[in-house]
This record gives structure tokens, sequence and C-alpha cells, in this order.
């Protein structure tokens, strides 16, 4: 694995920062209200591409790709467009690379922002949202809990990713304040349902695939991977109690609809590459259209961070991408294998990542083991589901020789649930 590519841009030289030369994640920002647009993480600075474009400094197509509120339409032109912009940025933001942006003092003022006046947008519009099931410590954890530990997975677990279509408009940026649902709820002694604000909301820490290329037909597990633009970060707010009462017999619906956070920044595939690692071994082997291609899972530490109002942060989980049983090409080869028609920026939810011990586990679900066993914060309070005001922060980073591939915070707080009087 190669070291930290040298930049001009000192920011991008720390060993701390989430966004190397190594890196170059694409999002979408605005400035004091401007128009949104598209833009890549370097150091603490946003380079405007835009404006680049506009500029014929940087040129990959006879029509305008960047000066959307969107990395879709660059998303649908594929890998050898991908390519040539990556080439390029390189090229201009290189120690020893095209000097056309470094040596203009005008230009550098203008077409590089500081990250810390910006704000950041969805990186790009979703077109349908699937979350997957794929962690197997998270899978086992859950159906221990409520099935036993002699039928924690179910028949179909270890053959095929068990999924869920959900709800894309309910994704949302970083950022985005989260409102406790309402939901119908019966607990185990109750003879009827109620309707009433969910009492058992949870977080589930996961890697959202972002589909690039469109496909209309089925794809094998290596033309799934070369269609995969980026990853973002994702959490997936889950309503226990709305979950428990409506998933039998079709899964979850409204338990999973309230909000689906992703980070701003999709760091693309090419930047991850040098971390790929192995799915593990299966205990049965796949059918051929599933069988894995090589490595397809990433070494991306991953962690959850929990910081009630007014309080301090904790880290409540760590765990790591290369935990999955399933890769995201898996994912999407899966979904595709009906004929399932994928779209320019599909996103596949990887499901709650876990690992083999406590701390690993991506839930509160898990890490309160059914609200049984509630977890310590560092105030000395205590937590088996989210209070309001409590902010969530997923974090994760591919740790390289001297530098980090970073994803930027994915944060979301959680606001009481509203009155039912109040939005009549």
């Amino acid at each position: 694995m190669s070291g930290l590519r040298r930049s001009w841009i000192e920011s991008a030289k720390s060993a701390q920062t989430d966004f190397p030369l190594n890196n170059l994640p694409y999002g979408v920002f605005s400035v004091a209200g401007d128009t949104p647009r598209c833009g890549v993480a370097i150091g603490d600075l946003i380079l405007d591409v835009a404006l680049l474009e506009r500029e014929n400094i940087i040129s990959l197509n006879a029509a305008p790709l960047f000066a959307a509120p969107s990395w879709n339409l660059f998303m649908e032109q594929g890998q050898q467009t991908w390519a040539a912009l990556r080439a390029r940025l390189l090229d201009l933001l290189s120690e020893d690379g095209d000097p056309v942006l470094s040596g203009n003092a005008d230009l550098r003022r203008d077409a590089l922002v500081p990250m810390n006046t910006a704000r950041l947008h969805m990186p790009f519009v979703v077109r349908e949202y699937t979350d997957f099931y794929a962690s197997r410590h998270h899978a086992e954890n859950v159906g221990t809990m409520f099935r036993g530990p002699e039928n924690a997975l179910p028949p179909n677990w270890l053959h095929i990713p068990i999924g869920y279509n959900g709800r894309a408009s309910s994704v949302v940026v970083s950022g985005s304040e989260i409102q406790r649902p309402w939901g119908q709820l019966k607990g185990p002694e109750d003879d009827l349902p109620r309707f009433a604000p969910s009492e058992r909301f949870d977080i589930e820490l996961e890697i959202g695939a972002v589909v690039g290329v469109p496909s209309t037909g089925p794809l094998s597990v290596a033309q799934a991977d070369a269609n995969i633009f980026g990853y973002v970060l994702l959490n997936d707010w889950s309503a226990r109690d709305i979950q428990a009462w409506e998933y039998q017999p079709l899964g979850p619906f409204q338990s999973k609809a309230t909000a689906t956070t992703i980070s701003p920044w999709i760091v693309t595939a090419a930047a991850l590459d040098p971390f790929r690692r192995d799915t593990p071994a299966r205990e049965f082997a796949l059918l051929e259209h599933l069988q894995d291609d090589g490595p397809m899972l990433y070494d991306i530490d991953l962690s959850v961070t929990l910081t009630p109002e007014q309080g301090s942060e904790t880290v409540i989980s760590t765990t790591n991408h290369s935990e999955l049983y399933y890769s995201s090409a898996q994912q999407l080869a899966h979904h595709a294998s009906c004929g399932c028609p994928m779209n320019t920026g599909d996103l596949l939810g990887s499901g709650t990542v876990s690992g083999p011990k406590a701390e690993n586990r991506g839930s509160l679900l898990e890490l309160s083991w059914g609200g049984k066993e509630p977890f310590k914060l560092s105030d000395g309070t205590r937590r088996s589901f989210l209070e309001d005001g409590d902010e969530v922060t997923l974090r994760g980073a591919a740790l390289g020789d001297g530098f980090r591939i970073g994803f930027g915070d994915c944060s979301g707080t959680l606001r009481p649930a509203r009155s039912r009087e109040s939005d009549a």
C-alpha cells in the first residue's frame, strides 16, 4: 500500500485529516446561501469543481457535469469518466502536478473554499433505497434475543443477502434533526396496540453503497462491483417497538421510514481500493451468481458516539467494515438477479455492522441487549435506547501509512415527537 500522496495544500498533509490527496471524496456545498454545487474535499478545504469546469480547467464532457446540486450526472458516466476526473484532480492538487491552480493566487482564492464556512448538502439524489442485513454478528445477536441461540439465523441467511426496500424520500444528510416518530406499539402484556411516540428508538451503524452505472438486467458480482461509484456512512434510525409489532410477516415498514442519515461525502471505490479485504469463510458455498470475486470488503474502522443534550461525547461502539458476511457487490448482484433495474443514485445499506465483542455491537438494541442491560455513558448515566436531545455520530476511516481515508461525520440529533394536536 502506498503512503501519503503529497499535496501543495498544507492541511491535506496531516495524518489526522479525513481528506488527504489519497481520498478526494465528492460532496455538494454552498456558501452564504449561494447555489449548491459539486465540490471535492481536500484537507480543510473544498475544491469548487463547478468553477474549474466553467474555467475549462476541468473538461470531461461537452455538457456541464458539476454545476448541478448533485453528482448524479457525473456518476452515470461510468468508470472511464470517473478515472479521468480523479487523474485530473490528482494532477491539479499534487506538489509536482499541473501549476494552473497552485500557481494562480486569484484562482486559488475563488476555487478553494474553507470547509468551516460552507454548508454541506445531500451529495446525490437518492433514486431508490434498499437496506440489507449482512453482518452475521448482528443477525446472530438479534436472533438470539428473540428466538434463542439455536434459531438465531433464519434458514436462508447463509445463502442470500436478506434485505428490504426502504424509503428514498426519508434519506437525509448529516446534521439533519430527527423527529421521534409516532407509531403503533403493543407490548407483550398489552391486549391491543396503542398509537404513541416510539419509546425504543435506535440507531444502526452501516455503510451505504452508491450505484453509479445503471443496469437493466442481472449482474455478476464483478459487474456489480464495477457499477458501485462509492460509499457513505449510513445510520438507519429504527423504532424497535414499532418494528416488533409490524414486522411479521413482511418485515420493517414504518419502523424504518422516519429517517436514514448519510455522511455528506461520497468516498470513491477508487480511493478505498488499497484497503480491500476478503469476505469470511463460508459455512455453505454460495450459489454461482453470488460467489466471491476477489476481496470486496474494506478495512474501514467504524465507531459510534453518543452525546446527551448539554453532555459530553461517549464512544459506545467500535467495529470494522470487514466484519460483514456479504459485500455490497454481492448485495447489488442479488438485488439485480431477478432482472430488477438498478438506477444511478440507488443506495444500498449494508445493514448494521457488528463485531464479535460486546463493544463491537452496531445498534443500541444489541448494546443494551434488548434493554435488559443498559450501558453506561461517560457522565455515569445509562442508556438502553435514545432519549430526546441525544446526538449520535458515526465515524469511519481506512487507515494507511501516515494517512486516513475518512468520510466526515454522519450525525443526527433526536428531537421530541411532535404533538398530534399541533399537526392537526
